[in-house]
């Protein structure tokens, strides 16, 4: 009996959470300024194709078609996603990112992603890949909500153990809290 409840209000947070915006709590990485990772939306044609849109100061075109994702100066060729300490709130500098992706996902249905859930090195092991998951769940719910399928996601959380930068300091761990979207 104590499983079912237990269960049930595990359900009903998380769609509460689902419902609720992406926040932008204003918080910045360390070292990072607004303008080294503004994004701005370019316009994108009835074909799918455009350019303007800006992650991390470089201008990207976008277009959606099947081979976009390999394409260095297409805004879908950016597949990680970073985070602020122990938040899994999409950052405003990667909204954008990952609603292409979502796009992207939608107007290509046979594509598949793994979203990889990552975090630096403070904190429990167990606390780090509950964080983790977060975060690509975050990711996934905006996917979702561009139109990708639930069956297109798949979700794995190493939460600290496959670190970008094996440093000790607050760069390393600005590299090691993100989510990765990886193509199948």
């Amino acid at each position: 009996m104590k499983k079912i409840i237990f269960v049930s209000i595990a359900m009903l947070l998380l769609s509460a959470c689902a419902e609720q915006a992406i926040k932008d709590d204003g918080l910045m990485d360390a070292g990072a300024s607004g303008d080294q990772y503004g994004a701005t939306v370019g316009s994108v044609d009835a074909a799918g194709v455009g350019s303007g849109t800006m992650l991390a100061g470089q201008e990207y075109a976008v277009s959606y078609e099947k081979s976009a994702i390999n394409d260095p100066g297409n805004i879908l060729s950016q597949k990680i996603i970073y985070f602020d300490f122990d938040s899994s709130d999409i950052r405003e500098d990667y909204v954008e990112l990952v609603k292409h992706h979502g796009k992207y996902m939608a107007l290509n249905t046979a594509s598949r992603i793994r979203l990889e859930g990552h975090t630096d090195e403070r904190g429990s092991r167990e606390y780090n890949v509950a964080l983790a998951d977060r975060r690509a769940q975050a990711v996934k719910r905006l996917l979702l909500f561009e139109g990708a399928s639930s069956d297109q996601v798949t979700i794995i959380s190493y939460g600290e153990e496959k670190p970008a930068d094996f440093g000790h300091d607050e760069q390393a761990w600005n590299l090691n809290r993100r989510a990765e979207i990886i193509y199948e």
